[in-house]
Formats: C-alpha cells, sequence, structure tokens
C-alpha cells in the first residue's frame, strides 16, 4: 500500500478509546412473527450450549478491551477498529440466526473473516502497511472544508490459503454471499429434491442444519478473533484472563470437532454437507454445492 503524499503531518493523532459494551448478551426473544418466535425457541432449546460458548467468547474479547481501555499507538487503533468491526458482525450475525435469517447472516460472517485475514496479516508484517497508512490517514481538505480520511485499502484473503479450515470456509462464505443461483437455491429451498423445489419467501422458519452450521462458524470466528487480539502482542492480560481464554479455546474445539453437527467439507470441487436437515427428526442428508 502506497500513498501520493510526500511528507506526514507534523504530529500524528492521539489514540484513545472512547467507549465499549460492559458485556455481550445473546439474542433476546423477538417480537416478530410466530415462525420467527420458533426458531429463537428451537436455537436456544437444541443450541443453547454452543450459544453460551459464543457467548463467554464475545465476552472474554471485552474482558481483554476493559482491561486495556489504555493502550495508546497506532497498532492499538488498527486492532481496536478491527476487531470492534469483527466483533459488531459476529453479533448480528447471532442475532439473525437465532431468528431464522440463515442468509443474511453468510455476508456477515465472510466480512468478518476478512477482518481477521488483516489482522493475521498486520499481525505477521509487523504493522508495517498500517503504520504507513496512519502517517497519512487524516488532514484537511481546506476547499470543502472537510476532514479527509484515506481509505487505506487493503486485502489480505491471500493469508487464509495457509489455513486450510478458514481458507475452505472463506471459500464456502463466497459462494453463499453471492447471488448464485445453487447458492440461492440452498439457503431458500433447503428442502430442495430431483422432484420438487419449494422456496421459502423470507419466513424465518427454524432449520436446524443451517443453525448448526452458522453457531460453528460463529464460534470458529470468535475463537479466532481472540487468538489475533492475543498474538498482536498489544494487549495484556491478567492471569485469570488469559486462562480463561485458553479454557474457551477448548471448548470450541470440542464443540467442532464432533461430527454429529451439520458440518461442511471441501471434496472434489465442491463443498460437502452432512447431517443437513430440518429438523431433529428429519433424515439426515448430504448435499453437495459446487
Amino acid at each position: 500500500m502506497t500513498t501520493d503524499r510526500k511528507f506526514p503531518p507534523l504530529k500524528p493523532p492521539r489514540v484513545v478509546l472512547s467507549s465499549f459494551p460492559e458485556r455481550y448478551s445473546l439474542p433476546a426473544r423477538p417480537t416478530a412473527s410466530a415462525a420467527v418466535q420458533d426458531a429463537h425457541r428451537q436455537t436456544g432449546f437444541l443450541l443453547g450450549q454452543e450459544l453460551a460458548t459464543f457467548g463467554t467468547a464475545m465476552n472474554l474479547q471485552l474482558r481483554i478491551v476493559a482491561e486495556n481501555a489504555k493502550v495508546r499507538g497506532s497498532h492499538a487503533a488498527a486492532m481496536l477498529t478491527l476487531g470492534s468491526r469483527t466483533f459488531s458482525h459476529l453479533a448480528d450475525a447471532c442475532t439473525l440466526m437465532s431468528y431464522g435469517s440463515y442468509a443474511s447472516c453468510t455476508t456477515l460472517l465472510r466480512t468478518a473473516l476478512d477482518f481477521i485475514a488483516v489482522e493475521r496479516s498486520l499481525i505477521a508484517g509487523g504493522f508495517a502497511d498500517y503504520e504507513e497508512w496512519f502517517a497519512y490517514a487524516l488532514s484537511q481538505d481546506r476547499r470543502n472544508a472537510a476532514l479527509i480520511i484515506e481509505t487505506g485499502r487493503y486485502k489480505a484473503a491471500s493469508v487464509l490459503v495457509a489455513d486450510e479450515r478458514l481458507g475452505t470456509l472463506y471459500r464456502l462464505l463466497m459462494d453463499l454471499s453471492m447471488p448464485h443461483f445453487g447458492s440461492a437455491l440452498l439457503l431458500a429451498a433447503p428442502e430442495a429434491s430431483l422432484q420438487k423445489i419449494a422456496p421459502s419467501f423470507a419466513d424465518g422458519a427454524f432449520h436446524l442444519g443451517w443453525a448448526e452450521l452458522i453457531t460453528g462458524w460463529l464460534l470458529l470466528l470468535a475463537g479466532e478473533q481472540l487468538a489475533e487480539t492475543i498474538e498482536s502482542g498489544i494487549f495484556t492480560l491478567s492471569e485469570t484472563l488469559a486462562s480463561d481464554c485458553e479454557a474457551i479455546q477448548r471448548d470450541i474445539r470440542a464443540v467442532l470437532g464432533s461430527k454429529r453437527r451439520c458440518h461442511v467439507e471441501e471434496t472434489d470441487g465442491r463443498f460437502l454437507f452432512h447431517n443437513f436437515r430440518r429438523g431433529t427428526s428429519g433424515q439426515p442428508k448430504r448435499v453437495a454445492l459446487g
């Protein structure tokens, strides 16, 4: 990343954390249609432990921020701004998932993974690219009496290539979040067969397969965000907080290691969905997208 400016400002801006929530809470019961309320009820009943683990991971992120509320400098600006957007995307995806809006989750999760990839890239490079941008990030547009914020375009999806698990998830989320015909069919008509395609139109009905998949992805990305936050070396953790972060990673691995859940593997150029079904009484099936 380069800039056309030749001289940095005389004094870089201070970095001061202004606010953060004290606690993350799982989505409350919605006041919506009966189908959406049922999706929230079944999600909480069938995936309550997984959601509790996700909630713990999110609150650990907030505890790290709270313990480092006075952290300063450009590196802190990078991790706080990128981490804030990751946190919000995961929180919003969890809410939408619990309300049966599975299709909307894919874009939020893909974008959250983009932010995590950028964090990983910056950490690996010692934040050199961010420092270069930060030196010229803010200036004055006197003609329009406006503050100029340089865009600082940055792509880091390539860093996921070396990570088989995250690379597979990124490619899948990219396909699911794009307007591809097959992706739209799988999300809107998950019971499709050779004999019948019956799309639902934004009804928010519960689907166990999608709920399990998205809950698993939420856990995976929440764990990765915690790992990158700690790996950055910017934040100090108390002994208790460090121990709690290690414990939640073990809990996340235990959940994701279960083959009884709906899960996806990449094989023969396709994404193979295992244990894909509408509800607990439904017959688990395999679906290949590709």
